[in-house]
């Protein structure tokens, strides 16, 4: 994360106030544009939050997303307006640790209904290498070997590590990209939409349960189309992938952490060489948000392939499909190349 282009929380909480004089002399705020005012008015901070808000609030539910299509999520930098915005909403949805401008602005916002998807599933501590496990035999103890026990990670989480999520010894935030821990989510933000709205509880509780149910279906796929194949080890440019690495049983190697922007030393580019052919790794992953020229000189360096895996931190014409779904299908099929799934 540049944390150098971050909004410190000093200049958040005034922003809070010319935010909110701004608004009061305008008629709409950009979560109630468009004559919703029938409906729940939500704030989501970036893509994965938007998602759960939209699929499970349904026809109920206004949705704005603090992060437009295209923008890095993690340097996301707050307009005066969105953060009065998100003092107007009735109902925000954010992840902590992700965006510590969206994090202080909420902090600051005094919504009643604010919901953090980091506090409805289990965060953990995933470094530049990731190694899955086989769940079915002694992975759990493994697990908590190697990445500490899962209830201190939630705890280094709510203090607010995760702000510093590239650095060792912080939570990893990025759950969306594990069905299993996604559904989770779901399951809590539809729990809490009940009680923000309790008049559609019974339309909340039936879309959560249609997600849920297509996020099982998409972990299936997952677990069947990876279980044989000729290599567990990936490349990426962005350590995104450890809780999916977890999940299948793969081993994530990124080039230089959970920081999308950050540069790999030269050790640690010579470190992947000797790993990709001891692995027989085949490809070198980036994203769409991001460059892709550490990850082609990588490639060009070590004779890999190069191929796009989606982070899905926000939907944009590049992306591999129209929705989280769609997306994460893709990136399936593209592990199962790169891996030689059989």
């Amino acid at each position: 994360m540049n944390v150098r282009r971050l909004i410190p929380t000093t200049a958040v909480a005034g922003a809070v106030v010319l935010g909110l004089t701004a608004l009061s002399a305008c008629s709409t705020s950009d979560a109630a544009d468009g004559g919703n005012g029938d409906k729940l008015k939500v704030t989501a901070s970036f893509y994965p939050m938007q998602f759960l808000a939209e699929r499970i609030g349904g026809e109920h539910v206004s949705v704005t997303s603090l992060t437009k299509p295209g923008v890095e999520p993690h340097d996301l930098e707050l307009t005066p307006r969105q953060i009065g915005s998100i003092s107007e909403s009735d109902y925000v949805l954010y992840l902590k640790g992700i965006q510590p401008a969206v994090d202080d602005a909420i902090q600051q916002s005094g919504v009643k209904n604010t919901v953090d998807a980091a506090t409805l599933t289990t965060l953990e501590n995933h470094g530049a290498e990731v190694s899955g496990h086989d769940h079915g035999h002694e992975g759990e103890e493994e697990h908590a070997d190697e990445h500490g026990h899962e209830e201190e990670a939630h705890e280094e989480h709510s203090e607010g590590d995760g702000h510093n999520h590239g650095e060792e010894g912080g939570a990893d935030p990025h759950i969306w990209l594990d069905p299993v821990k996604y559904a989770e989510v779901a399951k809590g933000v539809g729990k809490s939409l009940e009680k923000a709205d309790p008049d559609h509880a019974a339309d909340y509780k039936k879309n959560t349960e249609a997600l849920v149910g297509e996020l099982n279906k998409l972990n299936t796929a997952y677990e069947t189309g990876l279980k044989n194949t000729a290599t567990k080890t990936f490349i990426t440019t962005h350590s995104a992938f450890g809780y999916l690495a977890e999940r299948y049983g793969l081993t994530q190697q990124g080039i230089a952490g959970i920081d999308p922007e950050a540069e790999p030393t030269p050790a640690r580019i010579q470190e992947l060489h000797t790993i990709a052919e001891k692995e027989k790794a085949t490809t070198v992953f980036f994203e769409t948000l991001a460059s892709d020229k550490t990850a082609k000189t990588l490639a060009k360096d070590t004779g890999l392939k190069t191929g796009v895996l989606d982070p899905l931190e926000g939907i944009t014409k590049k992306s591999q499909g129209a929705d989280y779904i769609e997306v994460m299908e893709s990136n399936l099929t593209a592990l199962q190349k790169a891996l030689g799934a059989k």
